[in-house]
């Protein structure tokens, strides 16, 4: 099957950098845009309001979450190790952000496995909404992964 992960070195940096930004740094939980408790770069996962967090405590938990998200994609690909590395950072950061179910049953996925990674970077850009409206900081993240992403391809 190849590597377990690509998130080392330049990868690595490039998709920490990438989802670090989109999704900022809050070291108190809050609620998400659609009322989920989230902390630190957008993590959900056991997370109750009131709970607080370092940096260096934000830090690994994105770089572990990144791996989690970076695994399940992986086990629902053809071919992981095929796609460029831009291209599997911009995938990655979506991962990260509408779930491995949501990726591993998207048409990006599809597209992938079918060699076309062009039309799965389109594809990608179409996941812009949360509780059902169009949220103008996902627009502008999928434009940021998707112009990433086709760098990949040049």
């Amino acid at each position: 099957m190849g590597r377990k992960t690509r998130l080392v070195g330049g990868i690595g940096a490039a998709a920490i950098a990438l989802v670090g930004a989109w999704e900022g740094l809050r070291l108190t939980a809050y609620r998400d845009v659609v009322g989920v408790p989230t902390v630190c770069y957008g993590e959900t996962l056991g997370v109750k309001l009131g709970d607080k967090h370092t940096q260096a405590e934000c830090d690994a938990m994105l770089l572990a979450s990144l791996q989690r998200h970076e695994a399940g994609m992986r086990k629902c690909l053809k071919r992981p190790d095929a796609i460029p590395a831009k291209s599997y950072v911009a995938f990655v950061s979506l991962t990260y952000n509408i779930g491995v179910g949501g990726f591993c049953r998207s048409t990006a996925r599809k597209r992938l496995d079918a060699g076309d990674v062009r039309g799965a970077c389109n594809a990608a850009k179409w996941f812009n909404k949360a509780g059902g409206r169009t949220i103008w900081g996902l627009v502008n993240r999928r434009a940021a992964e998707h112009s990433l992403c086709l760098e990949g391809l040049r």
